[in-house]
């Protein structure tokens, strides 16, 4: 294999329509640069139709080479895939540019790490090699499995102190509360209006995971540039997703419609349609590095140098200059939620709703559970009148405690969507703890108490009602279980 010419290099390529090497004549190649001190390796990073690592490794004359996927394993514990291609000129070795679309390989070519290794054993069964470079440094070992898929894996450890990226974790919450006083000790972010979610980037891909752990990476195609931008780095971070109308105002009734699409193609669609954006306000783990337990202002400094930015992505600005007063004013004027203060010297605490972060809103708004629904009159006869909402009992499991009932706020294909996510859940019997007016339960039709809503209100009266609700939007990234009375 290792000493076959490079006719399969040249078959794939023209010679003036790439700038990519080609040597003089077949089999003719410069010594290595790096004789000297033993073979050389060069790791390319390549954003052809998919990203991945070129692992090449100089041998009888040629750079034997693999493509990876997901980069190369970090630990023992993982094994990542290397699919065996054509062998390369040693020429490609400093090779780095952009091969034109439409070729083959198509796409921008950089070097990620080189330098040299020693050989500690190949034959056609198994490679093991020591790579002596920056990033790429460390003992691997490669096999072939099937076919040209190749398995790489690491047999030496990671560095002492390294920590894993965790598997799953639940976000940080906030509590609801005024402004804080004490300058000096807070951070202030503006409250964004959309869908919280964790994000984990690992071999260039992104994963989205919504806070009630429901996987929506499919949901939203933009967030494969996000992963491709970050490259090989193995990243946690903590954002928001939203979608900005067109006068730079966040909508969450078109983030909705983005979250009932998962098809690929639909999806694609509806990107074009209602662009969303991820909003990072927190990063929590990079490349063996966990922050969960660093203070906010340590967490931001390492998110700031790593700075990611984009087309649909970028950090929340952090102030912690401006008094809390003159940035809530100013996200009251930009039609903002409003504010999250974030305590400087205070940890990230995954699960938990901490005093360490304080949202200000710029008006009340409560998630709420979805118990059944009136019949609509008029022109609403073919849909509902309004919506009967509670809240998950502090008693009994399954049961809502009613608050109010809503019927303003929707457009018609809102009510004709929602219907249809409603009609599935109906029952025959009420899920509220109390019986409710006579002139609500005649007609209603009961549901299980799944669906989540978010609305939008002026106060709560004495005997707990919510006063003047307004429906803001389903709130599918969220479970019943996990709803609870704002203050």
């Amino acid at each position: 294999m290792t000493g076959e010419p490079l006719t399969e290099y040249r078959r794939k390529r023209r010679e003036g329509l790439t700038p990519e090497p080609f040597p003089p004549t077949a089999g003719a190649h410069p010594p290595s640069t790096a004789a000297v001190v033993g073979p050389g390796f060069v790791i390319q990073e390549h954003h052809a139709s998919s990203l991945h690592w070129d692992f090449r490794l100089e041998r009888d004359g040629v750079l034997v080479s693999w493509a990876l996927p997901k980069g190369l394993p970090l630990t023992p514990e993982e094994n990542h895939l290397a699919v065996r291609v054509e062998d390369h000129p040693l020429e490609y070795g400093s090779f780095s540019g952009t091969i034109p679309a439409g070729g083959y390989g198509g796409g921008q070519v950089s070097i990620w790490d080189r330098g040299t290794y020693e050989c500690e054993k190949w034959t056609e069964r198994e490679i093991k090699v020591v790579l002596h470079g920056g990033r790429g440094a460390g003992r691997f070992v490669l096999f072939p499995t099937k076919g040209k898929n190749w398995i790489i894996h690491r047999m030496d450890p990671p560095p002492e102190g390294f920590e894993p990226l965790p598997a799953r974790l639940v976000p940080m919450l906030a509590v609801e509360g005024p402004l804080p006083a004490d300058p000096g000790e807070w951070a202030f972010e503006f409250k964004w209006d959309g869908i919280r979610v964790l994000v984990w980037v690992d071999g260039g891909r992104a994963r989205a995971v919504s806070r009630g752990g429901n996987e929506i990476t499919g949901s939203f195609p933009e967030l494969r540039e996000l992963g491709e931008a970050i490259g090989s780095d193995q990243v946690l971070l903590d954002g928001e997703i939203v979608v900005f109308e067109q006068d730079g105002h966040h909508s969450f009734s078109r983030l909705q419609h983005r979250l009932q699409v998962a098809s690929p193609k639909n999806a694609a669609r509806a990107a074009l349609q209602d662009p969303a954006s991820l909003v990072i306000f927190d990063l929590l783990h990079r490349n063996g590095r966990s922050f969960i337990d660093s203070t906010y202002d340590q967490r931001r400094s390492e998110l700031e140098r790593m700075a990611p930015a984009g087309p649909s992505w970028a950090v929340t600005p952090s102030f912690t200059e401006q008094t809390a007063e003159e940035v809530f004013r100013s996200a009251v004027r930009m039609g903002m939620e409003g504010v999250v203060a974030k305590r400087r010297a205070s940890v990230y605490r995954p699960g938990v709703r901490s005093r360490d972060w304080v949202k200000v809103k710029a008006h009340r708004t409560q998630e709420v559970v979805i118990g059944g629904w009136t019949p609509g009159q008029g022109d609403r006869s073919p849909t509902f009148g309004a919506l009967l909402l509670g809240l998950p009992s502090a008693e009994r499991k399954g049961v809502l405690s009613y608050v109010g009932k809503v019927g303003t706020g929707f457009s018609r294909s809102a009510r004709e969507q929602l219907l249809r996510q409603l009609q599935p859940l109906a029952r025959s019997t009420s899920p509220f703890d109390q019986s409710l007016p006579r002139s609500l339960a005649e007609g209603a039709t009961w549901a299980r108490p799944r669906l989540v809503g978010e609305v939008q209100f002026r106060e709560w009266t004495p005997d707990g009602r919510l006063r003047h609700p307004v429906w803001r939007g389903v709130r599918s990234d969220k479970a019943a279980k996990d709803v609870h009375l704002e203050p």
